[in-house]
């Protein structure tokens, strides 16, 4: 028997090498298992992909025979379609009136045909360093400090592991065999929008082009009026691919911005217009206010990590980029999320006054200002009182 070692130690090594012994028994059979189970994957893979090759063969063969039993004479190309470009108001018998002109912007009727004409527009002046408007936060440390101490004094509250977000599988349930079946009709459809509609595409076309604002809210109105004119085609991407001039880069461009900055401003004024009901359960005040914040730091954050990119396009492309910037509405965005503090630190105020017993609600209450102080780059004034109160109900409720 080795020195220093007595009969107790040996017994509890030797249940540890069994121990181990067993879990890489254990963990060899699973790797085995996993590699059936991919060889398995691979060829189910292989399988579905001949399936689909085959599959699509059939269909494009059923497509062409279609399409080749169409009525149209056979010397006649199938898609051959000339795009009408000088102006003409009558086409079989029917009167098309050219559309309506885009909405002027809001600073001057003329001033974006002039800007065209005169080349692009002067850059803007510097954006201000200072948060939106007169409202400004500073940072507070006492947030940061009553938070650490009741971080260390709850040591033991694990934090929840965020679960990772599984991306559901996308699947196509196209009825193409419906489609080829339909095929004629379709293309009749299609064809019948080019020549019907072309100058008024042109038109559009123009439009786009020369496009050019300063006010993000004047995107909005050219966007909607664009939509407009565009609902009336059968298949907006399938006409316009016969109009190699359309701007689709340009456009996609302008309906990004339009819903980005659209999407932002509803969710600011849901923010603002939100008040803690005092007949509703805490946890639901609670639970809405902290759906409201995530929400709040998703958009920022998925706008803060393209912005670079983004601005370069629209500055390219004469569409307003200023309101990305912490200047603009991402800063109002951000400060709209001192409204949710103030309202979580009121009510867990007002739930500790009635209750002094619940530290746990001391602390949550703490650790959602200090993710919003964190978030908005600090507290304004109302803020600032709303924790102080809740600081000094907090400090009572310890020492008690």
């Amino acid at each position: 028997m080795p020195v220093g070692y007595d009969g107790a130690t040996l017994s509890f090594l030797r249940r540890e090498l069994e121990a181990s012994l067993m879990k890489i028994d254990s963990l060899e059979k699973e790797n085995h298992e996993l590699k059936q189970e991919t060889s398995r994957l691979k060829a189910q893979i292989n399988t579905l992909k001949a399936h689909d090759l085959e599959r699509k063969s059939i269909l494009w063969k059923k497509l062409q025979n279609t399409m080749n039993c169409t009525d149209e004479p056979p010397h006649k190309p199938k898609l051959q379609i000339d795009v009408p470009l000088k102006k003409s108001s009558t086409i079989e018998g029917n009167t098309i009136s050219l559309p309506k002109p885009p909405p002027s912007p809001s600073h001057s009727p003329l001033q974006r045909k002039v800007a065209v004409a005169a080349g692009p527009p002067p850059p803007p002046p510097p954006l201000p360093s200072s948060p939106v408007g007169s409202r400004t936060v500073r940072r507070v440390p006492a947030v940061m400090e009553f938070y650490r101490s009741l971080m260390k004094r709850d040591m033991t509250t694990l934090q929840k592991e965020n679960k990772g977000v599984g991306l559901v599988p996308v699947t196509y349930s196209r009825d193409m065999i419906g489609e080829i079946e339909n095929r004629s009709s379709y293309l009749t459809s299609i064809k019948s929008d080019v020549e019907k509609y072309g100058e008024r595409l042109n038109y559009l076309i123009r439009e786009v082009e020369s496009a050019g604002f300063r006010e993000i809210s004047d995107v909005e109105g050219f966007v909607k009026w664009v939509d407009a004119e565009l609902s009336c085609l059968v298949d907006e991407r399938a006409v316009l691919k016969h109009f190699p001039q359309w701007p689709e880069r340009k456009a996609d461009a302008l309906r990004e911005a339009a819903f980005s900055f659209r999407d932002l401003k509803n969710l600011e004024s849901e923010v603002l217009a939100y008040k803690s009901c005092p007949k509703q359960p805490l946890i639901q005040s609670l639970n809405k206010m902290q759906a409201l914040q995530d929400r709040l730091e998703s958009k920022i954050s998925v706008v803060e990590r393209t912005r670079e990119s983004t601005c370069k396009k629209y500055k390219e492309l004469q569409i307003p980029w200023q309101w990305l910037m912490d200047a603009g509405l991402v800063g109002q965005v951000k400060l709209s999320s001192l409204k949710l503090a103030q309202e979580c630190m009121r009510r867990i105020a007002k739930e500790l006054e009635s209750s002094r017993d619940r530290g746990d609600l001391l602390l949550q209450g703490v650790r959602f200002a200090f993710r919003v102080h964190q978030f908005a780059g600090g507290f304004d004034i109302e803020t600032m009182h709303a924790f102080e109160e809740l600081k000094k109900i907090g400090s009572g409720t310890r020492g008690s």
